[in-house]
């Protein structure tokens, strides 16, 4: 299973083709916008969210609401593209039109973004050409195809949650989630501010991002990603590009802003010794093969091992500042202060919803890769047999 997307901040939309689901799955738009509202939510987003009411329009693949085995267009439009129709046009320019009013020519990079190094690999004079696409926007369409993939997972009983564990220093009770469900994690965060389990932080990090917006700042977090039920034995201790921690590291590395990831506990582990990191294995007639703890996030060998997955990925603050550092014009090499575009103080609750997808686009094709995926009814009664395999091995 893959997929390409497609198209610019301001352009008219972004568009994903994916290819390789099976037939037979039920597919509701409904779920979709679902998750692409939550992408829009969380307290420190800037205002382009409200102009934009993220919504998907399914083009090809689906029939009746159900998969028929080709490839899947997904379609978000930008509602702000109204106003971008000269700036971004694809057609040349008109004679009629001021071509530097129209282009809005870029050439003073911001710090922490792509623009300086995307100009130098494509050649562009006026680096709107790399923000447009190195923008944060593009990870709508992301979002769209991770919940085309989480409908995929729930009807293999797999379920999965993102929520927030730290924004500028302030971190969440992490005693507050032990022994919680999938279910249960979702039915706090969705209703916070910060999409955080823990209310006393979730006050505290509202107020660092207040802070951080007045003071023309941004500031940068934790994300945590769980899965639930996944089945053992999923990727490969045989091939390194199919780990699968190598594939969710990839995915949530991925990510705009992100600069780090851990599996379990992580950087933790350095400053412990080995019987405190690694879990011991029992086995049950009721469950088959459990682990006493789950310090290494559900992950062993590079292979699932049937216990919650999960992922970490930190977010740095954002770099568009409304107090912008110190760049230098790429046309007369003279200092400047960096460009301002549009921005938010602090992203990362949004980030937590793109992770989640990411996270479910990347277990959902590792499934798909495994087992014979043709036909989502043979999928089920593979994945069927494989856990009653798995359980009295």
């Amino acid at each position: 299973m893959r997929y390409l997307t497609a198209g610019e901040s301001h352009g008219p939309q972004l568009t994903a083709i994916i290819e390789g689901l099976p037939s037979g799955l039920e597919i509701t738009s409904e779920l979709i916008n679902r998750d692409l509202k939550r992408r829009q939510g969380g307290h420190g987003r800037g205002r382009r969210m409200q102009i934009e009411k993220d919504t998907v329009n399914i083009t090809s693949g689906v029939r009746h609401g159900v998969t028929i085995g080709s490839p899947i267009a997904l379609i978000v439009t930008n509602d702000d593209w109204k106003h971008w129709t000269h700036i971004m046009g694809i057609e040349p320019l008109s004679e009629e039109l001021n071509p530097e009013d129209v282009k809005r020519q870029i050439t003073r990079p911001r710090p922490g973004h792509a623009d300086l190094v995307g100009g130098m690999k494509y050649g562009h004079r006026d680096l709107r050409n790399v923000l447009e696409r190195s923008s944060a926007r593009e990870t709508t369409v992301r979002v769209a195809v991770g919940a085309v993939a989480k409908q995929l997972l729930a009807e293999l009983g797999i379920h999965i949650v993102s929520h927030v564990t730290e924004i500028g220093g302030i971190k969440a009770n992490p005693a507050l989630i032990e022994g919680l469900s999938v279910k249960e994690i979702r039915e706090i965060v969705e209703s916070d501010a910060v999409y955080c389990v823990d209310p006393d932080a979730s006050k505290q990090m509202t107020q660092a991002i207040d802070e951080a917006k007045e003071n023309g700042d941004s500031i940068g977090g934790v994300v945590e990603v769980v899965v639930e039920n996944m089945p053992a034995g999923i990727g490969s201790y045989v091939h390194y590009d199919r780990k699968l921690d190598g594939k969710l590291a990839m995915a949530m590395m991925s990510i705009n802003a992100f600069k780090g990831v851990e599996i379990g506990l992580g950087f933790e582990m350095a400053r412990k010794p080995g019987s405190q990191v690694h879990d011991e294995i029992a086995w049950t007639k009721e469950q088959g093969y459990t682990r006493k703890t789950n310090r290494l996030g559900g992950l062993e060998g590079g292979m699932s091992t049937g216990m919650p997955i999960v992922v970490r990925g930190v977010m740095k603050p954002i770099p568009t500042l409304y107090k912008p550092l110190q760049s230098v014009d790429i046309d007369t090499k003279e200092p400047f202060k960096a460009s301002i575009e549009r921005s938010d103080s602090c992203a990362v609750p949004a980030a937590s919803i793109v992770a989640e997808h990411v996270v479910a686009w990347e277990l959902a094709s590792a499934i798909l890769e495994q087992f014979n995926s043709d036909q989502l009814s043979k999928l089920k009664t593979s994945i069927d047999e494989h856990r009653a395999y798995t359980k009295e091995f």
